[in-house]
């Protein structure tokens, strides 16, 4: 607790630094980080996919349930 201001401005400092490093990588590569647009309709179609077969297994689940106790 000694140097709590003097630990704090460091950090601040290394963060700074951090950031304008990273803004200047970003700067001279803009095209990191992009997404394609067949990565998100990948994506989507995945969720999707898990949603229908979800709710197809609830609803099942759902109207046989009485029948299915025995299992």
């Amino acid at each position: 607790m000694k140097y709590t201001a003097h630990h704090a401005y460091r950090l601040v400092q290394e963060l700074t630094a951090h950031l304008e490093s990273r803004l200047e990588e970003m700067r001279t590569h803009p095209d990191q980080g992009d997404i394609s647009i067949t990565t998100v309709i990948i994506w989507v179609a995945s969720v999707t996919g898990a949603l229908v077969i979800a709710g197809t297994i609830a609803v099942i689940v759902a109207k046989y349930n009485g029948k299915l106790n025995g299992i």
